[in-house]
């Protein structure tokens, strides 16, 4: 069953794209009113996502200006709380794994309370560990729990990847420092973070503040919001961009969080960790896995909390400009992946007897469709939609509805541009402070650059989206592998 579920992303998205195409041919007046409600439906869908991205921006910024560590104190056993940080390691250099790390000293945070584990992998050879061991040197007088795990390289039912390491990781420190120290499973909090991930010095007070006021702490995921600007200025504007873009729909989806799953760098109680098996050791996806082996263990009593509070990371940047263009292309295609979340979804929908069918009707539409949007919506407003003006045939050219459709998408997609430039204002405002040598005329280039976004949604968007879904059709050696995004300073 689950192999069978693995077709539908991609068996919707071909047959979708081929069906505007066949139509655009056989029947160009319905492809073109479909084309012209579409992009109606579109720029509606673009103000409803602004409005819910106004608003976590500006929650954002008012948590941003919060002492989290002061107001902590209205609760007794604040103190009791732990947070165990886990910061998977592949080959990253010294200098991104130390900015990380600098950050995490410079948290207004008790250091007693937090348990930190480098981990590192095996396969990486001596330079991983050598860089370990330096950062271990240089850091772990600020912390009293810090410990470097190796995770060995070739175990059996595994993947190399994030997912395994983690597993590895949290297992260790398990033996090694949380049940020699005989610390309660459920005052632990988990922040899993990419090694690039850097804390802004409030974080762990408000991830502590939200988990002891919510309903649930322990059915519960706490998501922060992923801001890829680390190294934002160094980027090529192709990058910036989808960097910008990723972060905005990640803060969109925290005014949503009947429909928010877990993404990237979040935190979620360890004592639910070790009840659930740990992450899965043989996917790629295991940030967004995590939330379904949770939903699924505990029969649908499980939620993302939003911290509407952010976390540093990088975007993607390589020492050249067409290196950075393929990585872009990879990362986007890895992430993508995420659709093999799917079949496994699906599968334990039909497994479970006892969940509401609107529930799952509910959650089975919203994954399916995000990924279908993901790989479709763009290619049909920016490349098809002139398809049946140029293969509609003589007649149809003939008529009133091809001599006006191109001016009615374009005028549909300028006031759909407003979104646009309301991002590309956000995204000045979300910039770090300026470096030495940035002048104030560069802002103007970086609200510009978003007039690219047309061309990043299907070249970085759509195509590695199909990509990632045609193979998740074929399956077999057409899977994809763990791939690691470059990092450098």
């Amino acid at each position: 069953m689950n192999r069978a579920f693995e077709f539908i992303p991609g068996l919707l998205s071909w047959s979708t794209l081929a069906l505007v195409v066949l139509l655009s041919w056989q029947k160009p007046v319905w492809i073109a009113i479909f084309i012209i409600l579409f992009d109606l439906y579109w720029l509606l869908k673009s103000v409803y996502l602004s409005l819910h991205l106004r608003s976590s921006f500006n929650r954002m910024k008012a948590n941003l200006a919060v002492s989290w560590r002061e107001k902590l104190a209205i609760f007794s056993r604040w103190q009791d709380i732990r947070h165990l940080v886990i910061l998977p390691m592949a080959s990253e250099p010294y200098e991104v794994v130390r900015e990380t790390f600098e950050s995490l000293r410079k948290c207004n945070y008790p250091k007693d309370k937090i348990i930190l584990v480098l981990a590192i992998e095996e396969r990486m050879g001596e330079p991983a560990k050598a860089v370990a061991e330096k950062i271990k040197k240089e850091f772990s007088g600020y912390f009293p729990h810090f410990a470097v795990t190796c995770h060995p390289a070739d175990l059996p039912d595994e993947i190399p990847g994030k997912g395994s390491n983690e597993t590895w990781a949290a297992k260790e420190i398990k033996r090694l420092v949380i049940d020699p120290l005989k610390i309660p499973y459920e005052n632990i909090i988990v922040s899993v973070f990419d090694v690039d991930t850097q804390v802004f010095p409030e974080y762990f007070g408000c991830l502590t503040y939200n988990f002891l006021t919510a309903e649930k702490p322990q059915r519960s995921s706490f998501q922060p919001i992923p801001l890829f600007t680390n190294n934002i200025y160094r980027a090529p504007a192709l990058a910036r961009v989808i960097s910008f873009s990723a972060s905005f729909w990640q803060m969109m989806q925290q005014s949503r969080p009947e429909r928010l799953t877990t993404f990237s760098s979040h935190a979620m109680p360890f004592k639910v960790l070790t009840e659930i098996g740990y992450w899965q050791k043989n996917i790629v996806s295991e940030d967004s896995r995590i939330f379904w082996q949770c939903y699924f263990h505990y029969n649908g009593d499980w939620r993302v909390v939003p911290l509407f509070f952010p976390v540093s990371m990088d975007a993607n940047s390589a020492p050249s400009f067409w290196k950075t263009m393929v990585n872009l292309y990879k990362q986007q295609r890895r992430w993508a992946w995420g659709a093999e979340n799917i079949p496994y979804m699906l599968s334990g929908f039909w497994k479970n007897k006892t969940m509401l069918l609107h529930t799952k009707a509910y959650w089975s539409f919203n994954a399916v469709e995000g990924f279908h949007s993901w790989s479709t919506n763009s290619i049909i407003i920016f490349a098809l939609g002139w398809l049946p003006v140029l293969i509609g045939g003589h007649g149809f050219n003939q008529s009133v509805l091809s001599y006006n459709l191109p001016g009615i998408t374009r005028s549909i997609m300028l006031l759909a541009s407003i979104g646009i430039a309301s991002s590309a204002v956000l995204s000045v405002a979300l910039l770090p402070p300026r470096p030495e040598g940035f002048r104030l005329r560069h802002y103007a280039w970086y609200i510009l650059q978003w007039a690219l976004m047309p061309l990043t949604l299907i070249v970085f968007g759509a195509i590695p989206a199909l990509e990632a879904q045609t193979r998740l059709m074929l399956g077999g050696k057409f899977r994809l592998g763990f791939w690691i995004t470059p990092k450098g300073r």
